[in-house]
């Protein structure tokens, strides 16, 4: 006897206008994809940005409807044909039978309304006959069964008042109010901590258990794919290039591109290649080029005041690159914006070439300004959407007032070659770029005068494995031509482990182990850095969750 899929997705295509004219014509994202899920089954969507794959996850909730995208192809969902439904079916759908979890929690919550309140509407629209009171007592309870502690308080709370975990969380018991029989992942743990992530994971192979429904996930994360589902589905260019059993595809995969794709996978066990001996380019006789002793950044005041950075010390070197790594909150970020002194510090010192700039006016600061440089975590916000790409990383040559007109555009035109970008892009502005590409523009940037270190904060965390792959790579090859000292800040260890030469591990504001990058890895004496090396992603078949 056989049992009707939970879904069945059959000839999809789904094309999106090239251009506000007709004439234009159009852009396939979702190219003659197919496939089924059985009841309780998990299936992972994974490929490269622009694969296709959060394109057809939409389709199965009827997301395009009214976008002016074309879907053709059939999409069936717990017997119920998507395409043909109505405005009303398609209401009925999402969320009674098969429900979404979006990437960034932030943009999908109310910010005036609380979690609560968001999570009770939601229930209400498929439950009609609900009372508010039932509602908001659903909303707690599904808020508990997701582990929000204390969840009938913190159903009150709005999402600014959530940490991003939490965020997280709460949109997955809004998706789960009404019991659906399917759940739609869309990059769930994108931009979360190590551990954070691996409780997000665990809470949906919890959940799945428990309720039976069926799960797609979609990730760039093969990892976080490893261990959450049990087919995988691989796409490119729109299409579906291997489809199998999450072993099958993981332990022999049958086409190059898959291959490729594992290939580009950090492995937090692999050590990082040796490198040539670090030029000193300034730094003191010990190769000292930056020394922070006892920084500290106070936020607030009196018994609302925060420490997010206690008493930090630490070195870098010329031509070495420090990884720094903890949780969200640990106080990496506000650390590495101390280093180029975008943050001033409450207290301590903070010492370039051997001297303390800590606390330097503005004016003072400017002759350092230049050395010291960041790549920051979203190029999106970073750069200025109404100004070409060449004219921001034009900025900081300006401001320096050495260079001509001619001389300013040559030289941007050569640091864009210089990071793997066409020269001709200059006048590009950056919604026409990808996500790898606005990182190189923001790497040529901080390049343009010619720095001594550069603090790179999270320039990896929401690009797919092999954009990750060319961007560790392109800052591997800077720092070796010219002589660079990296801070390198992240939340995934084992991308930090293929660029660092030292490790500092920060949680609650503070240092809790530092040293030689391989030595932590391989041997970690604190429990916190052993909890975050045990939380990675398991990637081999062997391993990973059945």
């Amino acid at each position: 006897m056989t049992t009707e899929p939970l879904v069945a997705v059959d000839g999809l295509s789904v094309s999106f206008p090239a251009g506000p004219d007709p004439a234009d014509g159009l852009i396939r994202a979702v190219d003659d994809l197919s496939f089924t899920l059985p009841p309780g089954g998990s299936l992972g969507i994974v490929g490269e940005s622009g694969s296709g794959k959060s394109t057809a996850a939409y389709a199965l909730l009827g997301l395009h409807r009214g976008t002016g995208a074309r879907v053709a192809g059939s999409v069936t969902v717990a017997g119920h044909d998507v395409g043909a439904a109505d405005d009303a079916g398609l209401r009925r759908l999402r969320g009674g039978v098969a429900a979404m979890v979006f990437q960034d929690p932030l943009s999908s919550l109310d910010p005036y309304q609380a979690v609560g309140d968001q999570i009770a509407e939601v229930y209400r629209v498929h439950r009609r006959d609900a009372s508010r009171r039932a509602a908001r007592a659903r909303a707690a309870e599904v808020l508990d069964r997701v582990g929000i502690p204390d969840a009938a308080r913190r159903a009150r709370f709005r999402p600014h008042e959530f940490s991003g975990g939490m965020r997280q969380r709460a949109l997955i018991a809004m998706a789960l109010a009404c019991e659906p029989r399917l759940l739609v992942a869309d990059e769930p743990t994108t931009a979360l901590d190590v551990t954070v992530q691996a409780q997000i994971l665990g809470l949906l192979r919890e959940l799945r258990e428990e309720t039976g429904m069926g799960l797609i996930l979609v990730t760039h994360d093969l990892g976080v794919a490893a261990g959450s589902v049990d087919e995988l589905l691989v796409m490119k260019d729109g299409r579906a290039v291997e489809h199998g059993p999450l072993r099958e595809v993981l332990g022999t995969p049958r086409e190059t591109y898959t291959r490729d794709l594992l290939a580009a996978v950090p492995r937090v066990e692999a050590r990082r290649q040796a490198r040539p001996a670090a030029v000193r380019g300034g730094a003191d006789d010990d190769g000292v080029l930056l020394e922070a002793v006892g920084l500290t950044r106070r936020f607030g005041r009196g018994k609302r005041a925060v420490d997010a950075v206690d008493e930090v010390s630490l070195t870098v070197r010329a031509g070495e690159t420090v990884g720094v790594v903890g949780e969200s909150g640990s106080g990496k970020t506000t650390l590495g914006r101390m280093l180029v002194r975008l943050l001033e510090p409450t207290a301590g010192e903070l010492r370039y070439r051997g001297r303390d700039i800590g606390g330097l006016k503005e004016r003072e600061l400017r002759p350092f300004r230049s050395e010291l440089q960041m790549v920051f975590q979203d190029p999106v916000s970073s750069l200025n959407p109404r100004r070409s790409i060449g004219e921001s990383i034009a900025d900081p040559l300006r401001a320096a007032g050495k260079l001509g007109d001619h001389q300013i555009t040559a030289r941007v035109r050569e640091l864009l070659e210089r990071v793997g970008l066409d020269a001709g892009s200059y006048h590009r502005y950056p919604h026409e770029f990808s996500g790898g590409q606005r990182q190189r523009v923001g790497i040529a940037r901080a390049l343009a005068p010619e720095p001594k270190l550069i603090v790179c904060d999270e320039p990896v965390s929401a690009l797919d494995v092999t954009t990750q792959a060319q961007v560790v790579r392109l800052l591997g090859e800077l720092q070796r031509d010219l002589g660079l000292s990296l801070v390198f800040i992240a939340h995934d260890l084992a991308v930090v482990r293929q660029v660092s030469d030292r490790l500092v591990v920060m949680r609650g504001g503070r240092i809790v182990e530092e040293g030689p990058a391989d030595s932590v890895y391989e041997d970690p004496r604190h429990p916190y850095t052993q909890g975050l090396l045990a939380a990675v992603p398991v990637l081999e078949p062997a391993e990973a969750a059945a």
